[in-house]
């Protein structure tokens, strides 16, 4: 054993080895140095534990093994991918890509110093969502408006402002698990408010609130079920009767409208999502909704509504804790300017743009991409293939779509191994497997991504399984 450790090559011997010579050139001398001694390391602790017949790699083999090591350790897992799945927003995937204005504005805002809390006029200290405020009430009509870190944070912060240690009354039908195991009734436990439940599963009417409310009540809330949907005999209790009712008893009305339709989705046929701009007009106090979603803009919850509940929101000690940073900021106020014109933001969101691409097109691209692919080694069969997806996984999962796939077959092996070795490519490519057929969707990816999709698969080695193996 001691032969074998003695064997071990020295740090700059094995420096000198192409393969770690050729990458402290890509990443720095010290990343490299530092992974190699790591490396050596557990090579000498893995020799001791072995066998006494243990062979050591000769120096060529183990500076390639430990050159693949340090770039896969620097590679990070978040990373930009191809998300040819399908879903438009998909949380895996991140959501709802941002315009390149966002983009823009994030580069601007982000490579030095910025007026974040200072007015240039005066230079004088002011507030850091003045700006995204303003234009929020311009879009939508509310009289204030403020953002935190996601919609979970915006529920949060107005139960615990607006409800603390008084009844918030909900249907049971509504009260949704939101993702990551965050279950509304737990987020309303630990704001402090008290959830007092009416209704059943799928039949809430107006009565059933009417005669829950109490003198501990603060406030109605009603809950956007953007994840699930409740089908067959149900009901469901009016806004504006909602609204009425909580006024007429001196209460609080929340609208949670979940994925924050700025606009009337039914041109892009999408049916049941509430409009912001509804809510406030039959009255409702406070709107919440998530900016990563039908917005397209970044990860952010969005509260807005009447002054008096809106400033007693924004001065609530959790505000600091929840609030958005600059880069958060400067995307979503771009994000807005672009929805202030209608056509423009169609064109320039990309959700919006994914949204309207009409169908004749994504067959176009299936039909002009199948035979490329077929081409390549690693593909027995591409097929343009017409499909229908979703909009969202955890949000709007039952808006359906029509769309355009190409169903790929593997010349050897399974599907299953040429989706990870799609997956682990360096474009990853995400795809969904259906009846042995790995299926692209055009719907989510981006016409500019079309080569990057050949790219992808010309980089796949075609693997024979053994019974290949054998015939040949």
């Amino acid at each position: 054993m001691a032969n074998v450790l003695q064997n071990i090559p020295s740090v700059n011997e094995l420096l000198e080895r192409p393969p770690l010579r050729n990458l402290v050139e890509r990443v720095s001398r010290t990343t490299v140095v530092g992974g190699v001694r790591h490396f050596l390391d557990n090579l000498r602790h893995d020799l001791q534990q072995a066998a006494a017949d243990a062979e050591m790699p000769s120096p060529g083999e183990l500076a390639e093994r430990i050159a693949q090591w340090i770039t896969a350790d620097q590679t990070p897992n978040l990373r930009p991918v191809i998300n040819a799945t399908g879903v438009l927003l998909h949380t895996g995937l991140g959501r709802a890509p941002l315009a390149e204005a966002a983009v823009q504005a994030l580069q601007d805002i982000g490579r030095g110093y910025a007026s974040l809390e200072v007015d240039v006029a005066t230079g004088q200290r002011s507030q850091r969502q003045a700006d995204v405020a303003h234009i929020l009430r311009r879009l939508t009509g509310a009289e204030s408006a403020v953002v935190v870190n996601n919609n979970a944070g915006a529920t949060l912060l107005a139960l615990a402002a607006l409800a603390d240690d008084r009844e918030v009354i909900v249907s049971r039908g509504e009260l949704v698990e939101i993702g990551g195991s965050f279950r509304l009734p737990d987020v309303m436990e630990f704001s402090g408010a008290r959830l007092r439940e009416v209704g059943t599963t799928n039949k809430t009417r107006l009565d059933d609130f009417a005669a829950a409310i109490g003198p501990q009540t603060a406030a109605l809330m009603r809950v956007h079920a953007s994840n699930f949907a409740i089908v067959g005999f149900t009901e469901r209790a009016p806004l504006e009767g909602l609204v009425d009712l909580a006024h007429r008893n001196k209460l609080l009305f929340i609208d949670d409208i979940g994925s924050g339709a700025l606009h009337d989705f039914g041109a892009y046929r999408l049916g049941d999502e509430p409009v912001i701009g509804a809510s406030l007009r039959a009255g409702a106090d406070v709107v919440l909704f998530s900016g990563d979603k039908l917005l397209g803009g970044p990860q952010c919850g969005i509260l807005l509504g009447r002054e008096e509940p809106i400033r007693r929101i924004a001065s609530h000690p959790l505000m600091r804790a929840l609030r958005v940073d600059k880069l958060t900021l400067a995307a979503l106020i771009a994000t807005l300017r672009l929805h202030q014109d209608r056509e423009r933001a169609e064109q320039s969101i990309p959700l919006l743009s994914l949204l309207s691409t009409p169908l004749a097109n994504l067959q176009n691209r299936a039909e002009r991409l199948a035979p490329q692919l077929a081409a390549t080694a690693a593909v027995g069969q591409a097929e343009p293939f017409a499909a229908t997806t979703f909009v969202g996984g955890g949000s709007v999962p039952t808006q359906e779509l029509a769309t355009w796939c190409l169903a790929v077959t593997p010349a050897h092996g399974s599907v299953d191994a040429m989706a990870k070795a799609l997956r682990t490519g360096p474009i990853p490519v995400f795809g969904r497997i259906q009846k042995d057929r790995l299926l692209l969707d055009l719907k989510t990816v981006f016409p500019r991504q079309d080569m990057e999709l050949i790219d992808a698969f010309q980089r796949l080695e075609p693997t024979p399984n053994q019974g290949d193996t054998e015939e040949a």
